[in-house]
Order: C-alpha cells, then sequence, then structure tokens
C-alpha cells in the first residue's frame, strides 16, 4: 500500500525490490563461490508443518557398499540408502528507523527509494551475515560423539603453536581443507578471515587481492584475495579471544589473540526467504518531535548449514545467543533408534584457529 514517508510517496512493493537490488561485495562473492546455495522450495513446506518456522526436511544418502562377484554362481544381494532428516529453523528479525535517519542522505533531489534502500539493504546484509557466523559458531559448539566427529575433523587449530608456527602460513589452507574434507578438499571454494590474518598472508606476498577499475580509470584494490586458488573475503566480525599472559615462574607465556577463519564450500549454507506479511512499511506520529515518520522492516530467511541439523521446534524465532548454542545442533540424521548419522566429510564446512 502506498504510504507517506518524508513527505514523498512510499510504495513497500517498489521499495522492497530496490533493497533486493542493493549490491553487497560480500553477499555476491559468497553467491558467486556457491557457499550459499538458494532454496527456495523450501518456503512451501512451512504452511504444513509446525507453527509455520519449523520444517524437517529429508537429505537422501548415497548408494553404496562392494561390489560383488558376477560370476554366474554368486547370490546378488542389495543393501538400502539411508534418509537422514534435517531440522530447520526461521530466523525472524525486525527494525524501525525514524525519517531523520535518511533526511541526510535523500536530500539534494537524490532519489528517495535508491537512497533508503541501499542503507536498509547494507543494514540486513550485515544482519545475515551476523546470523550466518552465529550458526557456524553454534555448529562448531556441538557435543557428543557423533557430533564431535565433525568438529574435531573439521577444526584445524595451531594457535598454541609458539615461535612463528601458530601463524597462518602458506600451507595451512591447504592442511585444514584435507583435514576436514580428505580427497574431496576441492569442494572448498571461498575463505572468510580476519584483517589481521589477511595482512600477514598480504606480507608473506602469499595473498594477492584483487583489483577493479572506477569510472574514473583509477584501479583500486578490493577487499577480496585470492589463496590457494580460493576466494578469501576479509571481514573484521569474524571471532577472534584474547588469551591472557601466564605469569607463572617457569612457564611464563605472551598473551595473544586467537583469530578464526571459516572455509566453505559449494552448498555448505542452503538460504531461503521465508518473506513476511508486511516486509516494509512506514508510520506517521504527529505529537513526537512535532511529527516524524517511521519505516519499519521486518524478515524471515532460512540459514542451514548442509548436513546439520536444527534440534528444537519450540523455538519461535532463535537469538543469535540462541544459534550460538551447541546443544540446539545436531548432525542430520536417519531419526531411528539407532541412528545413522549424516557422513560429516560430506559437509563442505571447516574452520582454523591461528594466531594470526
Amino acid at each position: 500500500m502506498p504510504g507517506i514517508f518524508d513527505s514523498k510517496n512510499f510504495n513497500a512493493e517498489v521499495f522492497g525490490a530496490y533493497v533486493d537490488r542493493t549490491p553487497n561485495l560480500n553477499r555476491n562473492e559468497l553467491i558467486r563461490s556457491r557457499a550459499i546455495k538458494t532454496r527456495q522450495d523450501i518456503a512451501g513446506m512451512f504452511s504444513d508443518q509446525v507453527g509455520g518456522n519449523y520444517a524437517v526436511v529429508p537429505i537422501f544418502g548415497r548408494i553404496g557398499g562392494d561390489a560383488l562377484n558376477y560370476d554366474g554362481s554368486t547370490d546378488i544381494t542389495a543393501t538400502n540408502s539411508k534418509t537422514y532428516t534435517q531440522g530447520r529453523i526461521v530466523v525472524g528479525r525486525a527494525k524501525g528507523w525514524v525519517e531523520k535517519d535518511f533526511s541526510y542522505d535523500i536530500t539534494g533531489g537524490v532519489d528517495f527509494l535508491a537512497q533508503a534502500a541501499a542503507q536498509v539493504g547494507e543494514y540486513w546484509d550485515e544482519i545475515d551475515q551476523q546470523t550466518i557466523l552465529s550458526i557456524l559458531k553454534g555448529i562448531f559448539s556441538m557435543t557428543g560423539t557423533e557430533n564431535l566427529k565433525f568438529v574435531n575433523n573439521h577444526t584445524y587449530d595451531i594457535s598454541a603453536n609458539t615461535a612463528g608456527t601458530g601463524m597462518f602460513g602458506a600451507t595451512t589452507l591447504n592442511t585444514a581443507m584435507q583435514k576436514a574434507l580428505g580427497d574431496n578438499k576441492a569442494k572448498f571454494s571461498l575463505a572468510i578471515m580476519h584483517s589481521a590474518v589477511a595482512t600477514n598472508l598480504e606480507n608473506l606476498q602469499l595473498l594477492d587481492y584483487m583489483k577493479y577499475t572506477d569510472s574514473s580509470g583509477i584501479q583500486r584494490s578490493l577487499a577480496l584475495g585470492t589463496l590457494n586458488g580460493r576466494t578469501v573475503l576479509i571481514d573484521d566480525g569474524m571471532p577472534t579471544e584474547e588469551v591472557p599472559a601466564v605469569t607463572e615462574e617457569g612457564s611464563e607465556a605472551d598473551a595473544y589473540t586467537k583469530y578464526t577463519t571459516y572455509v566453505l564450500g559449494e552448498g555448505a549454507i542452503e538460504y531461503t526467504d521465508c518473506g513476511a506479511k508486511v516486509p516494509y512499511e512506514t508510520d506517521r506520529d504527529p505529537k513526537v518531535n512535532g511529527g516524524q515518520d517511521t519505516l519499519y522492516s521486518r524478515q524471515r530467511k532460512i540459514f542451514s548449514p548442509y548436513g546439520i541439523s536444527w534440534k528444537s521446534g519450540s523455538i519461535i524465532s532463535p537469538t543469535n545467543a540462541q544459534l550460538e548454542t551447541g546443544s540446539n545442533w545436531e548432525l542430520a540424521n536417519s531419526n531411528e533408534s539407532t541412528k545413522e548419522y549424516f557422513p560429516h566429510k560430506a559437509i563442505p564446512i571447516a574452520r582454523i584457529i591461528t594466531r594470526g
């Protein structure tokens, strides 16, 4: 419905289209690397399942087993392929902004919708990235025998090493990818790291930054690089941990920072936009501050790590803290009395922990 915002006509449908077209470097590279895979078919399932916020979907296992000798006398036996179930939770978020937040950017004859949508689009991109980072923290906090096979084998932690060997080096990424997926390490296509780690690699001349040429013909570096043939996104929102100094006599050690780098492969995160009844709307309050307009925005999205299941259907929309809680996640499994778990080597997600 058309409304009024900053004394201009506001059409929610048109505004939403502007927001969707907002360019975002990190999101575009995640999609281009195919680490984020769109699964819009999942959205239709929620009307048929509990509460419209939690769905259980199947992951079909691969056929296998040893081949039998075909010699005319050996009986042929058949084996079943497993179907695993994976829970997916909708993450709902909402926010509102008063008119004056945008007034500076929409003066001087600049297109109102384009300017407001650019800010809203960038805001939600940042929120989505926070959601993904919380999910990654959560799945690497899982416990239990089968879940720890993923956590331990997909974590390459060299931060305890001293004398410089705890730093991200020339062989670190390759070793971590092999540890996680073995001969399938080629599935990895993207690494996301803190700028401190990227700067260390740049100083070692291991990281090549991508460049672009602007409208004036000037070539500039992007916050994107390549390492071992994989795209590198640089983001200071990546997890860090401060390790205090040890002062005990005989075992002294300096303080240092642990940096987490995430490595993702094709289809590592499956994304579904479930939509909201009213994603964008405006409201006028004439009494506050002499009269003000407010823009409201809502979204409902799923970011599902491939092969890993959200356990609880009782949570309407998880907070970031709940997403980061390991007990809310488990490997997808056959949901039988004796469960068979999704093979962790089929999950193209890994993390690397270094001193820089």
